[in-house]
């Protein structure tokens, strides 16, 4: 069952001198539980796409609609920098969203810890975002995104600026988070690798304005290791999601 359908979307930015055409029509379908990533050249529009999916962007043409009726009330979304209050406890900043939403007090608290032991924090819970590595900060920033509950969690580059061994476990860890609440997950990212890592489906645009260039059915089996890595037929998909990038 599809979570989100994109028919024909576009978006046009205003310019000094005009309109710059970030998107061409985009057709796509997400479906409940999967996980997708996107990539594409710098500046083919799938971030944008991104936030067009999570309500931060007005598309210029086009529609999408939602498989249910909360459609865009339940999303959640992972920046490509954390964004945590600096002042606040990484189980505070998760209160804080959770509070939002009408979750206060020992409720609040009891969830949060959840949340923290669920991305593997549960030990840092009093530590300030100035404590916490780079990794351990964007951890606490995927807690706060799933304690909206939401339906999708869209995730903007979450790990492009984290070293290669950090990036490496988080993706392991995400892939476990996935397999553990069942959401259903966008990923954008400029990584080959983790986009074939970690994904059912990769959907692969085309350089601005950005259109569906080719999307990719994953067959490898879960759950995935560095063995994974190792396999012919995955050295096969990056060559190929690599060539479609030229």
């Amino acid at each position: 069952m599809s979570m989100v359908s994109v028919r024909g979307v576009t978006k046009c930015f205003p310019t000094a001198t005009g309109f710059v055409n970030a998107l061409s029509p985009v057709d796509l379908d997400i479906d409940a539980g999967e996980f997708v990533s996107i990539i594409g050249p710098s500046g083919c529009g799938k971030s944008t796409l991104l936030r067009i999916l999570a309500g931060l962007e007005q598309h210029t043409t086009g529609e999408i609609s939602w498989g249910s009726q909360h459609g865009r009330d339940k999303v959640g979304f992972v920046f490509q920098e954390p964004v945590l209050l600096p002042w606040k406890s990484a189980l505070a900043n998760i209160c804080f969203a959770l509070e939002a939403f009408g979750i206060k007090g020992e409720a609040a608290n009891t969830e949060g810890r959840r949340l923290l032991k669920l991305v593997g924090l549960d030990q840092f819970a009093d530590a300030l975002p100035s404590q916490l590595s780079g990794g351990m900060r964007q951890r606490v920033a995927i807690a706060r995104a799933l304690s909206y509950d939401p339906q999708i969690l869209l995730m903007d580059e979450p790990f492009g600026a984290l070293d290669l061994l950090t990036r490496d476990k988080l993706n392991d860890e995400l892939a476990d988070i996935w397999a553990k609440t069942g959401k259903t997950i966008v990923l954008v990212t400029h990584s080959v690798e983790e986009a074939a890592y970690l994904s059912d489906r990769v959907v692969v645009m085309s350089a601005r304005p950005g259109v569906v260039k080719r999307i990719y059915i994953l067959p490898f089996e879960r759950p995935r290791s560095e063995a994974t890595k190792l396999l012919p037929e995955f050295h096969r998909l990056m060559a190929d999601l690599r060539q479609d990038l030229k």
